[in-house]
């Protein structure tokens, strides 16, 4: 059904905000311009109405992390069913942009700007051209939606495509407007269906074993991962949300960017976040030195999550193994279906000396 919500004040008289109504719907497409954290923010705006050259214009486009594009669409004046069925013709078309379409875009709406010098500026990393755009996400910004469009986007998205429905309401709060939000899914089981998986087209049975990647740096130590027996990830929900997919038991290879694989070994836990995990039995972040965005502890969008591993073979950052063809990607956590993963996971296999 419709999500509908309320804003109290909170006093001693409870009073209801009376909800109003936005003046237009070009009004919150400028207040997401202007604020992008309104739709997200873990994502980089990187065009506004974007012509498709198919006779339609994308509402809003942005980009996350790994290069993955996300695809806003406004509902403003067409009917429930019309914003789905625009938003699945409009991700046909974005799935075929080559790097040098999304520079392009970028460079409209962004004139005289870099992408790539805006996405390092953003992400702290550098934009891979050859793994920009290999998946994507499909948000619909709407007051509501009738219960049928809402049923078809959830089972779109039960079935493996990326999409969601943003809702927003508007409440008078005296001589100004409130905006409230609430997602009709968990923005992190979304992300995890839109993880990059490979190049278009070259895809097979998931193998059942994970891919981790593992930022190390001033925010986290490998040699204390080692140690300790973890993963882990933070600074933003983009970063640990997909750190959830892991379950007891779990196989999972890990990459540090940059410079290659170093370790493999079996999950032992659900995620917890850093004020949450123990280590000996005291805090984590009592243990380790290393950052751990530990300024964000009591923070449960920006801290960091780790999960307890049980190593089965670690090297040094200094030994990490990287070949040319391996897989790799920017997502914490992923289910790679690529065929350059089972090559990986075989030839790692080998190297580590691990027969099964």
């Amino acid at each position: 059904m419709p999500i509908q919500h309320a804003i109290w004040t909170v006093s001693t008289d409870p009073q209801e905000i009376r909800q109003g109504i936005l003046p237009s719907e070009q009004m919150l497409e400028d207040m997401i311009v202007k604020q992008p954290r309104i739709l997200s923010s873990d994502w980089m705006l990187i065009g506004r109405q974007v012509d498709t050259g198919l006779g339609g214009r994308v509402d809003l486009l942005a980009i996350t992390p790994d290069g993955s594009l996300v695809l806003v669409e406004l509902k403003r004046d067409k009917t429930p069913r019309e914003v789905v069925a625009q938003a699945l013709d409009y991700a046909a078309w974005l799935e075929k942009l080559e790097a040098e379409d999304v520079v392009t875009v970028y460079s409209r709406f962004r004139p005289g700007q870099s992408l790539s010098a805006d996405f390092l500026e953003r992400f702290g990393q550098v934009l891979d051209e050859d793994t920009l755009n290999e998946s994507h996400q499909i948000v619909i910004v709407a007051a509501e939606l009738d219960s049928s469009s809402e049923r078809i986007v959830s089972y779109l998205n039960d079935r493996g495509l990326a999409i969601n429905v943003l809702f927003f309401q508007v409440f008078d709060h005296g001589t100004e407007q409130l905006l409230s939000r609430a997602w009709l899914i968990d923005p992190g089981e979304v992300q995890v269906k839109s993880v990059s998986t490979g190049r278009k087209g070259e895809k097979e049975p998931w193998n059942g074993e994970y891919y981790v990647s593992y930022g190390e740096g001033l925010d986290r130590s490998w040699t204390e991962a080692v140690k300790f027996g973890f993963v882990c990830g933070g600074g933003g929900t983009w970063y640990s949300n997909s750190l959830r997919m892991l379950s007891e038991g779990d196989r999972i290879w890990v990459k540090i960017p940059g410079q290659g694989f170093v370790g493999v070994g079996r999950v032992t836990g659900s995620r917890l976040s850093a004020s949450e995990f123990k280590i000996e039995d005291k805090p984590a972040l009592e243990v380790l030195t290393a950052r751990y965005h530990r300024q964000f502890e009591d923070d449960a969008e920006n801290c960091e999550y780790f999960v307890p591993v049980e190593w089965e073979k670690t090297v040094s950052s200094r030994q990490a193994v990287q070949e040319l063809g391996m897989f790799g990607n920017q997502n914490t956590v992923c289910k790679p279906v690529t065929p350059s993963w089972r090559t990986t996971v075989d030839r790692l296999k080998t190297i580590f000396g691990i027969s099964i």
